[in-house]
């Protein structure tokens, strides 16, 4: 394992490659997206802290899939070789137990997003994927852009600049050059859906609270 550091917009997985690498974010936050025939492209999902990107190195199979991994987020994150994790998984319980139950909370978060975005309204779903980024980045600066919140949460992007406007009105965030900054988390996440605090207790539940000592910490 070694600690490499990621810029923004690095592809670190093509769609239909075999995954060679894991990674292992600390302070970065890397995207998930899936691309259509057409040619279009959607945002699956993001990974941050407490998770980590190519579970289908240990899967199985030919240990290819249809998404290709971002790093939307520059920062620090721990790679390694997906052979020897993947001789763990088929070896050592403890590490395959945990990657188990990582797996049980990585579908979770997909199935409650598949919900959210049908189910709630925008304000609701951009309080709740700021609050995600925040925990996940350990920060409340985000460095993060209109037109990646628009595909994160599959509106035009002047749905999401009006949006954010409505909330820094209410003295929630502050809105920057590519850059959004979380002023008041507790009323952020009484703005949020109840999805935030459904996944939130899913993921400690399964993997431990998250430690104490960052600005990001959930418990």
């Amino acid at each position: 394992m070694r600690t490499v550091e990621l810029r923004h917009g690095q592809v670190l997985h093509h769609a239909g490659h075999s995954i060679t690498e894991v990674y292992f974010p600390l302070d970065c936050m890397i995207s998930i997206t899936v691309t259509v025939s057409a040619g279009r492209t959607a945002e699956a999902g993001a990974v941050g802290s407490r998770e980590m990107v190519g579970i289908n190195a240990f899967m199985g199979g030919r240990e290819t899939n249809h998404t290709e991994y971002v790093a939307q987020i520059a920062g620090s994150a721990i790679i390694m070789p997906a052979g020897p994790l993947l001789e763990e998984f088929d070896t050592v319980k403890p590490v395959r137990d945990v990657l188990l139950r990582y797996t049980q909370a990585y579908i979770a978060h997909l199935s409650q997003n598949v919900a959210c975005n049908r189910l709630h309204q925008i304000d609701q779903r951009l309080a709740r994927w700021l609050m995600e980024c925040r925990d996940r980045l350990r920060s409340d600066d985000l460095a993060i852009t209109h037109e990646f919140l628009a595909e994160m949460l599959g509106v035009r992007r002047a749905g999401v600049s009006e949006t954010a406007g409505r909330l820094q009105d209410r003295g929630l965030i502050r809105i920057g050059r590519k850059r959004v900054r979380i002023l008041d988390s507790k009323g952020l996440e009484a703005a949020s859906c109840e999805c935030y605090r459904l996944l939130r207790d899913e993921y400690d539940r399964l993997l431990g609270p998250m430690r104490p000592g960052g600005p990001g910490t959930t418990s």
